[in-house]
């Protein structure tokens, strides 16, 4: 054991991944299949909520994304049988579609039978966007995985530990990404500059010996002519060293994206890339990739280039141990309200919109944390407007205290929904306060704040979210 480590005080905390496959019908009888992903917590016993995203995979609506929370209640009919209600409730649009203001209600109900791990079935599920003639009712394909993750003890944060298998989300590897699309044809604009997320988990062995890894990567467009543009995708990929620290290899990747003028068509996009990867640092990656994007459109091909600096979240133990060894560190998910202000639409009009958010916080220390967020418009007649932002924070401690202050800083970009002034690259500079009205277990945070886009203009930003922490070993 290494010294001054412990054994780790661990909980299992059951997870659900799930998702599936349905086709709404659109005003006029227009068919639109529609993907979904999402991730749920069992926050109560037989409860279990948490966020949830639907894009465009077919269709005419390539860029057609709703992001938001879900809440479902499983119940047990027979030993075999479950009946599964649910709702989920977000914000989003694009691709034309007339979405209003961007709230969507989808109520639902699924058969479920299990099958190992994975829970399979069928559901049916209404999708109303209210003020809108948006209103469907369709059967649809339901997968669902049953699994659990190791949450630290939050009293351990800051202490070195020893634990077994892996903690957190099983989230091997963070990198952010910086690229380009270089399109061939017809596309509007031949370029579409991106920033995003990739998190990835490496093999079925530890960050520092696996050669394979499979995840999901998320980005937006930086660039204006292509603003409003977004993607989410699943990958795959493999790599062998050449020498010492670096490495060489190729990654595929396939999901739905679209908005911005960017020409997706029904929305499917796919990537395969070749990657070289340079190890500066025990525990960080720079790597670059080159190769080809297309879509379902035959207006979307072309060329795409990657930079990215990527992070081992989980650590392995010394020679002779069964763990992996680090510290732990605080991690927070949180689902968002957010008001923005004054915001300048194509139309000439001033109109304030309001948006649902997904919040990632991952904490370095006591007093600072990174942090990636996603907003989707629900109100203010600003549907298929759509935000991403990375940034950092600073914070006081929060031991022993019943409040918390801080400040962060994001940047990223933004677009569609007749959005004008926050099209494009955005920044983000925010104070906040938390306090803890379920002890430790959950936060609520206030923030207040401004945003300013890339021609200089400003609006101001309230939010409120509801933080979820949780400790995990890292490196």
């Amino acid at each position: 054991m290494a010294s001054g480590a412990t054994w780790a005080g661990e909980a299992n905390r059951p997870l659900l991944f799930g998702g599936g496959f349905e086709t709404w019908r659109l005003p006029g009888k227009e068919p639109l299949g529609m993907a979904r992903a999402e991730l749920l917590f069992e926050v109560a016993p037989s409860w279990w909520l948490g966020p949830t995203v639907l894009g465009a995979a077919s269709g005419q609506r390539g860029g057609f994304f709703v992001g938001g929370l879900a809440v479902q209640r499983p119940l047990t009919i027979t030993p075999t049988w479950s009946l599964v209600p649910g709702l989920a409730i977000g914000g989003g649009g694009g691709g034309g579609a007339p979405v209003g203001n961007g709230l969507m209600l989808r109520p639902s109900l699924s058969l479920q039978v299990p099958v190992g791990a994975w829970r399979l079935g069928l559901g049916v599920s209404q999708v109303v966007f209210p003020g809108t003639p948006i209103r469907s009712s369709q059967l649809g394909l339901v997968a669902e995985w049953h699994g659990q993750f190791v949450a630290e003890r939050l009293a351990h944060v800051g202490e070195p530990l020893i634990g077994v298998g892996r903690s957190g989300l099983g989230i091997d590897r963070m990198a952010l990404t910086a690229g380009r699309y270089t399109l061939q044809g017809t596309a509007p604009s031949p370029h579409v500059d991106l920033v995003g997320v990739r998190i990835s988990r490496l093999g079925a062995g530890s960050a520092t010996d696996a050669n394979t890894s499979w995840g999901v990567e998320a980005a937006a467009a930086a660039n204006g002519n292509s603003a409003g543009y977004m993607e989410i995708l699943g990958h795959a990929g493999a790599d062998v060293a050449l020498v010492d620290l670096l490495r060489i290899g190729v990654r595929a990747a396939l999901g739905f994206g679209g908005g911005g003028a960017v020409p997706t068509g029904g929305g499917t996009i796919a990537h395969l890339d070749a990657t070289l990867q340079f190890t500066p640092a025990p525990g960080w990656q720079l790597a670059a990739a080159v190769g080809r994007v297309a879509g379902a459109s035959s207006a979307l091909r072309g060329t795409r280039a990657e930079l990215s600096l990527a992070t081992d979240l989980e650590p392995i133990g010394p020679p002779g141990t069964p763990g992996r060894t680090g510290t732990v560190r605080r991690i927070e998910w949180a689902g968002a309200m957010t008001q923005v202000g004054s915001v300048h639409r194509q139309d000439g009009t001033t109109q304030s919109l309001q948006a649902v958010g997904l919040q990632l916080n991952w904490w370095l220390g006591p007093n600072a944390y990174l942090t990636g967020q996603v907003n989707s418009a629900l109100g203010g007649r600003a549907g298929a407007y759509a935000q991403g932002l990375l940034g950092a924070g600073v914070a006081t401690s929060a031991h022993g205290v019943p409040a918390q202050v801080g400040a962060e800083w994001l940047a990223g970009g933004g677009g569609g929904g007749g959005v004008q002034s926050l099209s494009g690259a955005v920044a983000q500079a925010m104070l906040w306060v938390r306090w803890y009205p379920l002890g430790d277990s959950a936060h609520a945070r206030l923030a207040f704040g401004a945003e300013t886009a890339h021609n200089g203009t400003s609006s101001p930003v309230t939010a409120l979210s509801w933080v979820v922490p949780f400790g995990q070993i890292v490196r």
